[in-house]
């Protein structure tokens, strides 16, 4: 669908003005793309307004943790309220078996490729166990293959300032309950209950089981994607649907 906002509030909403310049934002780019697992997550609601009301809040709880390991990566002492402590204490004890290192000017750092015109905001630059490569945060309950074109978008720009850089990592922290009977999980992030079967089936019926669930406790995953090529050119084919769609707007700001 056409963004049929005018032009000033397309500038704001869908990218960054640096230095006289106009340059689409690649969280905006990628949301041309089809995603499934947030159809589904919006047909499980009654409703539209509880879709969103969930998604808020969730927002704000991945915000939050978010902030909270970029600052402890960075050599602060953040404050962090009850409800995402699990995640953090996980995280920090995380730390004690992986050496990562950041910068902390490169921390929330705006990344621009001026070959092919986009902007973004990189989490972060680090060095992990010897190797120095992108490194992004998420809160999600798993590690997609959609996160792959969000870092080799930033690659191509920062390895023309960095010729060692050399990998990306996805670095996932969540948390979630498990039950004491059956083994399944339950995440309640947002306020929504989701309950997923333990993996592997160990033959009992999840469902039907009358669930004693145990402490929240954090999860982090590290997982490294070393190779870039392919998921920038998706991540270009996506660009170009993207000014495909909103072509009207991007020829009225002078982008086309």
């Amino acid at each position: 669908m056409w963004d049929n906002t005018n032009p000033i509030k397309f500038k704001e909403k869908h990218g960054y003005e640096i230095k006289g310049f106009w340059y689409p934002r690649v969280t905006s780019i990628l949301s041309i793309k089809s995603k499934p697992a947030l159809y589904r997550y919006y047909a499980e609601l009654e409703n539209y307004q509880e879709a969103e009301r969930i998604m808020n809040l969730s927002a704000d709880e991945g915000t939050r943790v978010h902030e909270a390991i970029e600052a402890i990566l960075t050599g602060e002492s953040p404050t962090v309220t009850n409800d995402i402590q699990p995640s953090i204490t996980a995280f920090k004890k995380f730390l004690d078996t992986h050496d990562i290192s950041v910068d902390p000017e490169w921390v929330e750092h705006r990344v621009v490729n001026l070959n092919d015109r986009y902007a973004g905001t990189l989490d972060a630059l680090a060095l992990i166990d010897g190797r120095f490569g992108i490194m992004d945060i998420k809160t999600s309950q798993g590690i997609y293959r959609d996160y792959n074109l969000q870092t080799a978008a930033y690659y191509p720009p920062l390895l023309e300032q960095f010729r060692n850089l050399q990998t990306r990592w996805i670095l996932r922290v969540d948390q979630d309950q498990r039950c004491m009977l059956c083994g399944a999980n339950r995440r309640l992030k947002g306020g929504r209950e989701k309950i997923r079967a333990p993996y592997p089936s160990n033959g009992i019926n999840h469902k039907t089981c009358d669930h004693e669930w145990g402490d929240l406790e954090g999860i982090v995953q590290l997982k490294e994607f070393p190779y870039w090529q392919d998921d920038f050119q998706a991540f270009l084919g996506a660009k170009k649907l993207w000014e495909w769609e909103h072509s009207p707007l991007l020829r009225k700001i002078g982008y086309l």
